[in-house]
């Protein structure tokens, strides 16, 4: 993983720890539809907003949803999030030194997350944004992960390819993203536990061990 030049990194749980605020969000616009769910549910959806895949998540729990009860559901989250969260959203403590450190060492870092413009520039620092050579955002692609596009667009514009470049994800449908992109993945455990990134190539429990993997320190 240390000979990669180019690390593509998921934003939300990775670079900031803001999946429990978008969890909290979507709990509270689903209550005004009078669907309940857990956060952990939340999180293993993370990501994909194709509705035919999140539609299972709704049948499991015994909901029959359309697909313009969902999206209204995906504008109120948006709503809810931005005027309620948005504002106690921070990267994690680590990351960034890590970010420093890899590009110090000549790492090209690449943004892709399923996030759109409009809400990059509220939740997003520009100390942050700065160490990305790009950004890929929901906006920018057409399918989004679990589909490969954005991990496909990233190695487009970075002109890497699965040699040369890694990725680091937290959830299901961004691992599924990547290795359907032919990528290598790293899984980190900020959200779910390693069984659910079993797709992975490695899975890292905290943003240390990352550190030490990307760096090709001791890793213990």
């Amino acid at each position: 993983f240390c000979m990669k030049d180019y690390i593509f990194f998921d934003m939300d749980g990775v670079i900031l720890d803001s999946m429990k605020y978008h969890a909290k969000a979507w709990i509270d616009a689903c209550k005004e539809f009078g669907w309940e769910f857990q956060e952990k549910e939340v999180y293993l959806y993370e990501g994909a907003f194709d509705f035919e895949i999140v539609k299972e998540l709704f049948l499991k729990k015994g909901y029959s949803v359309t697909e313009k009860e969902f999206l209204e559901a995906c504008k109120l989250q948006l709503t809810i999030f931005k005027e309620k969260y948005a504002h106690l959203v921070e990267p994690f403590k680590e990351v960034p030194e890590l970010l420093s450190m890899l590009v110090e060492k000549g790492k090209k870092l690449i943004l892709v997350t399923s996030s759109t413009s409009d809400l990059l520039k509220i939740v997003l620092p520009d100390e942050i944004k700065s160490y990305f050579l790009a950004i890929i955002k929901g906006d920018d692609v057409r399918k989004r992960k679990p589909h490969p596009e954005p991990y496909l667009k990233a190695l487009s514009i970075s002109k890497a390819s699965g040699k040369n470049a890694i990725v680091v994800e937290n959830a299901p449908a961004g691992v599924i993203s990547a290795k359907k992109a032919g990528l290598p993945c790293i899984g980190i455990t900020t959200t779910l536990p390693p069984k659910y990134l079993s797709l992975a190539d490695l899975v890292v429990k905290n943003h240390e061990h990352l550190k030490k993997v990307l760096l090709n320190e001791s890793v213990k």
